[in-house]
């Protein structure tokens, strides 16, 4: 009995290890381990290897100031090439000095291995070893079109790369998994937080390349409309990507049932705070289903006049003639009044009017008119143009003169000036004058009459 009170005070009285403890003992016996290797660097043979891959890296250095302008020289005579070969050659380029240096540093570690014992070549296979994982890293994360994510998953497969070279990946983990906060039954580390950044980037990578393939091959599909074939891609990436998401995060041990109540709080706040930004997300699958606009289509807004540049999730966007953008919300082209000029075909019809003396032969200014029309390049003569007498005015008589195009994207305005043109040419060969209001002045003298008086 009395064994076992000592043994449960021994128990009790035992201080926990808290977490700060940990990380600090975790971190004292990575440095102990880093002081051990640099003071194992004063001995005589490893000296010697710190010696021989300092020659080495002069050896690279010398090689590359050397080759590197007949090497930059020959890549300017590859002009025929694709771009795409001649980047992989620039970024080759720029890392002569290493890749020299790993072509070196091999053969001089297996010809160590042969010549003396292994100790005395071990830091020149560790400098190979992490060298030639540098490179391949290097030359793996070009393939990442992002800047900014290829230098994070550079310099993050840099790090891991050298604490599994210097077998340091168990006391780094114990150190990363040692910072932790706890958020309600949820423990979140940082070693949780690096797998995540690496899982999800990776699985968001493999999401963006499928999706691009997939909508290289939908696109190249005739038989989907354009709306259909940016509906399918807008899916398959929403699709995609949010099965990357759920999948990272259940791949690191992160629990999925804590992000029910966020998920209500999220759809609370979408339902008051966003309620324009839903609209229009809502408004752009509408527009998508019932294929009322798609890419390409001319289209009227107010005083907007273009044709669709691209279908997003929240806007349309419009590009004018003068080059003008305009970036106009979903909703706006759901609630308001929008002339498709190309929604059905691609056949529009344009009026300009124009008055002709009274002394003119209506019938020949008619005939006239048409035969104007119709040499006008973009007019169709499937369509005939018609003039028509609409009125009488004060100093002319006044026609209307309808022709039909069906290339609207070309300009609607440029049209009409050119078949205006085309009307003063034939009027002026054939003598028919276009009359202007004239008004006379009659200028009255000043009468004044004197007052008369009565007596």
């Amino acid at each position: 009995m009395e064994n076992e009170t000592t043994v449960a005070s021994a128990v009790t009285t035992e201080p926990m290890v808290a977490p700060a403890q940990q990380a600090h003992e975790i971190a004292l016996t990575l440095w102990e381990q880093l002081h051990g290797f640099a003071f194992g660097l004063l001995r005589p043979w490893n000296a010697y290897q710190v010696a021989i891959l300092l020659a080495v890296f002069v050896a690279a250095h010398l090689m590359r100031h050397f080759l590197g302008p007949r090497v930059h020289a020959w890549m300017r005579t590859r002009e025929g090439w694709p771009k795409w070969r001649m980047r992989f050659l620039v970024m080759l380029h720029r890392r002569l000095r290493l890749i020299f240096f790993v072509l070196l540093c091999w053969p001089t570690y297996w010809i160590m291995q042969e010549a003396t014992w292994p100790s005395r070549s071990y830091l020149i296979g560790i400098a190979a070893s992490l060298a030639l994982a540098w490179l391949v890293i290097a030359i793996a994360t070009r393939l990442i079109a992002n800047g900014f994510l290829r230098g994070l998953v550079r310099y993050a497969g840099w790090i891991w790369a050298t604490l599994i070279i210097l077998n340091l990946t168990a006391p780094a983990q114990e150190l990363l998994d040692s910072l932790a906060v706890s958020v309600g039954e949820t423990r979140l580390s940082a070693w949780m937080v690096v797998r995540a950044v690496f899982v999800l980037g990776t699985l968001f990578f493999l999401a963006r390349v499928v999706s691009r393939t997939a909508t290289g091959q939908i696109r190249q599909n005739e038989e989907i409309s354009p709306s259909m074939q940016v509906l399918a891609v807008k899916f398959l990436q929403v699709l995609l990507y949010g099965a990357a998401f759920f999948i990272g995060l259940r791949a690191v041990g992160f629990d999925l049932t804590g992000l029910a109540f966020l998920s209500g709080a999220i759809g609370l706040g979408l339902g008051f705070g966003l309620q324009k930004v839903v609209s229009n997300l809502v408004s752009g699958v509408i527009i998508l289903l019932d294929k009322s606009i798609k890419p390409g289509d001319v289209i009227s807004l107010g005083d907007t006049f273009g044709w669709i540049n691209s279908l997003g999730a929240r806007y349309v966007s419009v590009v004018t003639r003068d080059g003008r953008e305009y970036l106009i919300p979903n909703e706006d082209l759901i609630t308001g009044q929008v002339v498709n000029w190309s929604h059905s075909n691609d056949f529009v019809r344009l009026d300009i009017y124009f008055g002709t003396a009274y002394g003119d032969d209506p019938h020949l200014v008619r005939k006239i008119a048409i035969e104007a029309a119709a040499g006008v390049e973009r007019v169709l003569n499937m369509k005939a143009p018609v003039c028509h007498i609409v009125g009488f005015g004060d100093s002319s008589v006044d026609y209307i003169l309808r022709f039909w195009i069906r290339d609207p994207t070309g300009g609607l305005t440029n049209i009409r000036g050119n078949v205006y043109l085309a009307l003063w040419d034939a009027f002026q060969a054939h003598d028919i004058s276009i009359p202007f209001p004239q008004r006379e002045l009659r200028m009255l003298g000043d009468a004044h009459e004197a007052p008369t008086t009565k007596s």
